[in-house]
This record gives C-alpha cells, structure tokens and sequence, in this order.
C-alpha cells in the first residue's frame, strides 16, 4: 500500500492506565502499518499531565493542536500553546502538563517506537467525547 488515511470517527483511543489524565487516539503504528514509528493524537484532561518519562533511543515531537500547556525538561519549564512544536531528544526526562481549562490537544510521534505503541494498545479503551471528535475534525 501507498499510503494510509486515518479516520478519526473510526480511531481507536486508549488511556494506559485507569489513573492517567491523558489518553490517546491511534493514528498509524506497527499494528495498523507496519511502520516503527508512532503517531497518535494525545489528549490530555484540564489538569493533566503525562507522569515523568523519557526514552532510551526515542524522539518524541508534540505539536499543539489545541489548548494550552506546559513542557518540563531537563529542570527547563516553558509554555506550550497551539501552533506549538516541541521534540525531545533520547535520554530527556519530561512532562507535558496541560495548564488550561479545556483539554489540550497534541499530534504525538515517537521515532522509532520503543514499545510506545504496544504500551498504550495494552492499555483500557477510551470513547471519544463530542468535543474530542469536533476538535479532532477541525470543527
């Protein structure tokens, strides 16, 4: 196959653990292309933020779609909005804190996967809400 489209009324979402603030809706990965790569849309509730991680061998780009955060790295704190990009190179512990009242919205892609994929696929399903499909479809 050429190529892939992803169809966000039909993406699957999950949360990888039932205490995590933020989710994600799977876009292309091994599972679905074959590729070793990792994209998906990660949303994160109003207050959320992923738990302190960081990745052997992995970029890891964020580009905010919609809302407002903040980046932690490397003892390093700066604001993160829409329009935003930020990558991460292997080894940097981070933290993506969503600091606004609405959910904040990421295009995330892990390069090369390291597990991700299969982390957040092992993880519980999670139905999109009415304002995620709206924002997700660019309404």
């Amino acid at each position: 196959m050429a190529f892939s489209v992803a169809d966000i009324s039909e993406a699957e979402a999950f949360r990888i653990s039932p205490i995590d603030t933020n989710y994600f809706v799977m876009l292309f990965d091994r599972s679905s292309d074959a590729i070793d790569n990792i994209f998906v849309i990660e949303i994160f509730k109003a207050g959320g933020a992923t738990p302190p991680n960081k990745h052997a061998a992995a970029h890891e780009f964020f580009h905010v779609l919609h809302g407002d955060g903040v980046a932690r790295c490397e003892g390093k704190t700066i604001p993160i909005k829409k329009g935003d990009s930020l990558l991460l190179h292997p080894g940097s512990e981070h933290v993506i804190e969503n600091v606004g009242i609405d959910k904040l919205y990421t295009l995330t892609v892990m390069t090369p996967n390291e597990g991700f994929a299969e982390l957040i696929r092992g993880g519980d399903r999670v139905q999109l809400d009415a304002d995620d499909v709206r924002i997700l479809q660019g309404l």
